[in-house]
């Protein structure tokens, strides 16, 4: 099975590229997520039904407290939160950055925590930020844009390492905002949530090839990051526990 994890956001083609196997795959859209999901059998509804609780919990916080949408920084803990809302507060301040900057990740991680006692293997995709459990080894293909290493670099995922989130930010693909320059910043973590904020993190110190080794070092010493890779036009790097192919 090939993934891959950051794509253009006006254009969804790459999910063509997506070998599923004999997983059931769907897409649920509500507002700004828009995700494809591939299980066991076809959890249409109850992923909906998910999708719709967890927005709902974001819009009515971020009625109420509005920075929450706007700041690019770490916002203060609120133990009255829902769970979606306290997790990206969490994880976004070990990074240091904002916590929209993990909402990609975020949603498909707690639909994803919602789905699980209905199937086995499972994949989320919100935005190229993936959630996903597997009875079956996972080859992920990172795209890096118009980077000559786009598709090029592959590793693998074993069963036993999932529950896992694999997240990408950029500044030359999709919609999120980067502060840095990286054509790709790919982070594996046990929690989507932190891998989406981390990968935010570390993109925002990419400026030329020249900080990715400082970047990789600044990322891996965030609790929770297992791996990263970061691709910026033909250079690379990468850290951590990561196979491969």
């Amino acid at each position: 099975m090939i993934i891959s994890p950051q794509i253009k956001y006006e254009e969804r083609t790459y999910r063509n590229l997506i070998s599923k196997g004999k997983l059931e795959s769907y897409n649920i859209v509500i507002g700004q997520s828009d995700l494809f999901i591939s299980s066991d059998v076809n959890l249409s509804e109850e992923a909906k039904k998910s999708l719709i609780h967890h927005r709902s919990h974001l819009e009515n916080y971020i009625k109420k407290y509005p920075q929450f949408l706007k700041s690019l920084l770490p916002l203060a803990q609120d133990t009255l939160a829902p769970a979606i809302v306290r997790d990206m507060l969490e994880k976004s301040a070990f990074c240091g950055v904002g916590p929209m900057a993990s909402v990609a990740g975020a949603i498909s991680q707690f639909v994803g925590q919602d789905l699980f006692d209905y199937t086995e293997s499972l994949i989320i995709e919100n935005g190229g930020d993936i959630f996903l459990k597997t009875k079956e080894k996972l080859i992920i293909s990172v795209f890096a844009g118009e980077s000559p290493l786009s598709y090029k670099v592959n590793f693998s995922i074993k069963p036993e390492n999932t529950p896992l989130g694999v997240c990408t930010s950029s500044f030359t693909v999709g919609h999120s905002i980067s502060l840095g320059k990286a054509d790709a910043v790919c982070v594996i973590s046990k929690s989507a949530t932190l891998a989406d904020a981390a990968a935010s993190a570390i993109g925002n110190k990419v400026k030329n090839k020249n900080d990715i080794k400082n970047a990789l070092d600044f990322g891996l010493k965030i609790r929770g990051v297992e791996g990263i890779i970061v691709i910026i036009g033909n250079d690379m790097g990468a850290i951590g526990d990561i196979t491969f192919i």
